[in-house]
């Protein structure tokens, strides 16, 4: 349905390429209204208009923080023109129909830009209320009603839209259609999100630095698919992408989990070496590490000298549960390493560098992830939102405050490096956490047991399902040991030494245990609880 523009309010910041526009309102008979600045320029063109003070009966008060709200404004805007209820109701209030509405926002972004800038020298106070004054509150509304209203009213929200409604004006004689009249609300709505948008961020921003300030990514869906999800932060400042889909809200978990333990990888062992109270060497450190994630748990890693001979060692642990994982290396993926990772199905492989030719195999699959690490997370806070409100904890840093030999003998240097390799490997584990390690290598582990006697039977079943032989093999707790019934279960399964945080009003029956059969024991003094 056409109709044709009989009356239009004009409130604009940005003034260039009005005058045409207001030129084209006045020859074709429409009567203008204004304010202000607006109403001047409109006036200097020698075009009559009619100020918005004369329809409210106020003038601009409070500095110009309020011109336009007002009945006689919004109820000429938001009447609809079919309603004979709303019809009697302006007529009995003397309001008049505004079938055009031109207004854009004040620049709140340029000005929070200015205020940025290295060349402002005027304080944060002074600063934060020339921001606060660009808070535009009349523009949002009167845009937002007259889109309401689209089936009677045309808005325009930008000045670059002049010279579109201008061009349609001239072609139709002064009407517009209801398509096109859905057209500009649709645009006019979008300005109003982007201002609404720049103001929450700019407060986000300039508050306690909180996730919830950084750029914000819609997801597909959350854990689930009727789940919806967001993302907050940058994740080209971490990665680049490679190749494959975009991420997901459950690979997102996954890689953040992957990213967090490669990154024990080898800037925090040579700190573990010099904190053992023996002076024992660490051999760990210079391995190359790779580790399959599932669902956040490590379910196979391990340590070696060459990429190829770690990626092996990794997916022999459990090569059931690799399928469908997240895998995450601390070298540079090769052509031979990446052919043997190619016979296997996984969503992510990230990884510091990839050779070209590894690329090549790769990307043989359109959809598989290739992430190149950059940057480890810089993040000491972790958030969790539970019940009304948000917890806040600091993230789990170290892997231990001490190293106190506490069984019946000395750890051997074998022992030692197993030792330290499985207690990092159990701390990114769900508790109950038990991982059992050998030569360097995840060969079962136990994870999100409601005992830790359970989480140790399901490490102890893993290893003989792939036909580990546990016979020198070393185990870690991510907390105490309550009885000594998990250390006399692994020794039964060959296992020779232990590491756990104690604390535990019965401490000593482990030890004890660990004395009277020549077992080592390590206690770290530091528990590593993942909920």
């Amino acid at each position: 349905m056409t109709k044709k523009i009989q009356s239009a309010l004009i409130s604009v910041f940005y003034k260039d390429g009005l005058d045409s526009l207001v030129q084209l309102l006045h020859a074709q008979g429409v009567t203008i209204y204004s304010t202000g600045g607006t109403q001047q320029f409109i006036e200097k063109l020698g075009i009559p208009v009619v100020p918005v003070e004369s329809l409210t009966s106020y003038p601009s008060i409070l500095g110009g923080r309020v011109k336009t709200l007002h009945p006689s404004v919004f109820g000429g805007i938001l009447g609809k023109r079919d309603d004979a209820q709303h019809l009697e109701e302006m007529k009995q209030y003397n309001i008049p129909e505004l079938d055009l509405v031109i207004v854009d926002l004040y620049p709140f972004e340029e000005t929070v830009a200015q205020f940025s800038s290295s060349s402002f020298g005027g304080g944060r106070e002074e600063a934060e209320k020339a921001i606060i004054e660009k808070i535009d509150i009349g523009g949002p509304s009167m845009i937002r009603a007259a889109g309401k209203n689209h089936k009677d009213v045309v808005v325009l929200a930008a000045k670059k839209e002049y010279a579109v409604l201008e061009e349609m004006l001239r072609n139709q004689n002064g009407e517009t259609t209801y398509e096109q009249r859905r057209a500009f609300a649709v645009k006019a709505f979008d300005v109003c999100t982007a201002y609404d948008t720049a103001i929450s961020n700019y407060f986000h921003q300039s508050a306690v630095e909180t996730p919830f300030n950084k750029e914000e990514k819609m997801m597909r869906y959350g854990e689930n698919p009727h789940q919806n999800a967001r993302f907050f932060g940058n994740l080209d400042e971490l990665f680049t992408q490679l190749n494959g889909k975009e991420l997901s809200y459950n690979n997102l978990v996954d890689v953040d989990a992957a990213v967090q333990l490669i990154g024990e990888a080898s800037p925090s062992l040579p700190s573990n070496r010099d904190r053992l109270s023996s002076g024992g060497d660490v051999n760990t450190a210079n391995d190359i590490w790779f580790a399959i994630i599932k669902h956040t748990n490590v379910c196979g890693v391990a340590a070696r000298a060459s990429v190829k001979e770690s990626w092996d060692a990794a997916l022999a642990g459990d090569p059931e549960s690799a399928f469908g994982g997240v895998l995450v290396c601390n070298g540079e993926i090769d052509k031979a390493t990446a052919e043997a990772i190619n016979e296997i199905f996984f969503e992510v492989l990230i990884a510091p560098s990839f050779d070209a030719d590894a690329l090549e195999v790769l990307k043989s699959k359109r959809n598989r992830i290739l992430l190149q690490l950059k940057n480890q997370p810089e993040t000491k806070q972790q958030y969790k939102s539970l019940l009304n409100g948000v917890l806040v904890q600091g993230i789990d840093e170290g892997n231990y405050t001490e190293w106190k030999e506490a069984g019946g003998r000395e750890t051997t240097a074998e022992e030692k490096d197993d030792l330290v390799f499985a207690n990092i490997i159990c701390k990114h584990l769900k508790s109950n956490a038990i991982a059992l390690v050998k030569n360097k290598q995840l060969v079962g582990k136990g994870c999100g047991q409601t005992s830790r006697i359970d989480s140790l039977r399901q490490s102890v079943e893993k290893a003989k399902q792939f036909n580990f032989d546990l016979t020198g093999a070393v185990m870690a707790s991510d907390a105490f040991f309550p009885f000594n019934d998990c250390v006399q279960m692994g020794h039964a399964a060959g296992i020779t030494a232990f590491i756990q945080p104690g604390g535990s009003i019965r401490d000593n029956d482990s030890i004890e245990y660990c004395k009277q059969n020549n077992l080592a024991m390590v206690i770290t003094g530091m528990r590593h609880f993942k909920h």
